[in-house]
Order: structure tokens, then sequence, then C-alpha cells
């Protein structure tokens, strides 16, 4: 039961995921109907067996201010598959500005990744050029989409054609 469901919004775009519980209520409740089943088991009571939800939609389109997705230390953290850009470590990981604070750097989306403790104290107050090292992935603010597919783990194949 902690497989994820996709939720659709009344045409039919991506808004988030949510649990198979969740989904079933929305189901049950006549708040959203089945678009694609799973094909990993049933769900059951006593006197009758359901289809598992791999994705649902609405039935009235819902207004979702979008503000985009919340610059956190777990996000950035969750963008870089929990790896040191630097090394590929995954141990004693923190977060590191591309260009220091001290030199102006922000922390936004492009100017912060996740990097060792090692990597960061080498790196210092200096750019990743500037201590000679190279950057794996270059920082960027993550879509949506892109954003679900992390957050699912794995991926079912119904939700390619939403999801791109």
């Amino acid at each position: 039961m902690d497989q994820k469901v996709l939720v659709l919004n009344g045409d039919y775009t991506a808004i988030t995921l949510c649990s198979v519980q969740k989904a079933f209520v929305l189901l049950f409740l006549d708040k959203a109907e089945m678009i694609a089943k799973s094909e990993h088991g049933t769900l059951r009571t006593i006197s009758q067996a359901y289809p598992k939800p791999s994705i649902i939609r609405l039935q009235r389109y819902v207004r979702v201010p979008y503000k985009g997705i919340a610059l956190s230390r777990h996000n950035i953290m969750k963008r870089d598959h929990f790896e040191c850009q630097y090394c590929g470590s995954t141990k004693n990981l923190t977060l590191d500005h591309v260009l220091p604070r001290s030199r102006g750097g922000e922390s936004s989306w492009t100017n912060l990744l996740t990097a060792c403790a090692r990597c960061n104290h080498a790196k210092g107050h200096r750019t990743p050029h500037e201590a000679g090292l190279t950057i794996r992935q270059q920082p960027k603010k993550p879509t949506l989409s892109g954003f679900l597919k992390l957050s699912a783990g794995t991926i079912d194949q119904n939700w390619h054609d939403y999801l791109n």
C-alpha cells in the first residue's frame, strides 16, 4: 500500500501524487475517476475486490496556484539524487553554494547543490573552478513533472503520457 497514485486535474494535467488509500477514498466518494489501474494487486473489503488505482482524475477542475517547488534542503538533495555533485559520495551530505555567499552568491536552485563535507571543506570560499573541482550536473530548477518523477521512486508505465 506504499505505492503512489498520480492525480490529474480536471483538464488531465498532473498536479500531485497521493497514496493508494487517499486515491481510493476520492474514487469512492465520486470526487475522482480512475484513468488507469495498477497491475500490482487489488484492494479488498469484506465483500468486494476493487482494482488498485494508478492514475486518477479529479471530477472538477481545481485551481491550483502554482508557486513552484519549494527551495529546501531536502528538495535540493532529492534533485541531486542524494549524492555529492563533486565526487559522487553519499555520506556526510551538506549543501554548497557554487558561488560562495561571501562573494554575493544567493541561495537559489541554480546556485545550491549537494556536496559531501569533505568536498565542501576543500572548496572553501572559492568557486569550483578555482578549487579544481568539476560539477557532475549543473544545478537547475526542477520542473513539476520532473520532480513528481523523482518523488515517486518507481514510475508506473501509465504515467509517461501525463508527465512528459
